[in-house]
């Protein structure tokens, strides 16, 4: 699969769109939008939204999830927490953009993320102090930021492991992030709090493996074509 050849369909959640493609804040490649949702909660009966979310991949994505995953359902992708790890961990390049419906500060956005983080981190027995100065910086760089409803903090998920941060007020994708944390734990850990086992975006989740599904069966059929003889009449 060449570099910026998926064609993939925009996306909406609660009115904010997710472009087809988006060249992420200190790359230089194109990404195809793997999937978006929402993240939010019930409060009074009533489902409240604080985020969208949308998930970028790289175009060498396709060719390391087709190996173990081409063939499956949406619901089987969907179902299997493997698929999900198989993405965060993959030697390709990923891009997270969390957009507000409801309004943020920096401080809160990064404590939840870094709690959530650290818990993980101690459980697995893998907290070390490179993960403690990554946790330290990050919380430096969203300490003074505040997100009105529109405004978006975009994450470049390198494969080498660095995290690279960007923030948009207006939609807009900056060509250069506003900070780079490398710690590959860290930039996993984002990515793997939207999508992963308790990912806390279900719909971005079920949207992923929907699109993703789609995509690797076009694949399928397309290798299948390639191979099929062709017919000379005589």
């Amino acid at each position: 699969m060449g570099e910026n050849t998926m064609i993939v369909p925009k996306l909406e959640v609660e009115g904010i769109v997710f472009p087809p493609v988006v060249c992420p804040p200190g790359s230089s490649k194109t990404l195809f939008l793997g999937g978006a949702g929402r993240r939010g909660m019930e409060i009074g009966g009533k489902f409240i939204t604080f985020t969208a979310i949308g998930v970028y991949l790289e175009d060498a994505a396709v060719d390391v999830l087709a190996g173990k995953w081409k063939g499956k359902t949406a619901d089987e992708l969907a179902g299997n927490v493997d698929f999900y790890r198989e993405i965060v961990a993959g030697p390709f390049e990923k891009f997270t953009k969390v957009t507000m419906v409801l309004p943020l500060t920096g401080e809160q956005y990064s404590e939840k993320v870094t709690e959530n983080c650290v818990a993980h981190w101690k459980a697995s027995g893998v907290y070390t102090e490179n993960e403690a100065a990554a946790v330290k910086k990050f919380k430096e760089i969203f300490k003074a930021e505040t997100f009105p409803p529109g405004a978006s903090i975009l994450f470049t998920h390198s494969p080498s492991g660095s995290l690279t941060i960007g923030f948009s007020k207006d939609g807009s994708i900056p060509t250069i992030g506003v900070e780079v944390v490398d710690n590959k734990a860290l930039s996993d850990a984002i990515l793997e709090s939207i999508i992963g086992e308790h990912g806390v975006s279900p719909a971005a989740k079920q949207s992923l493996a929907f699109r993703v599904s789609e995509i690797l069966e076009d694949a399928r059929k397309e290798e299948m074509l390639a191979k099929e003889p062709i017919a000379i009449s005589v």
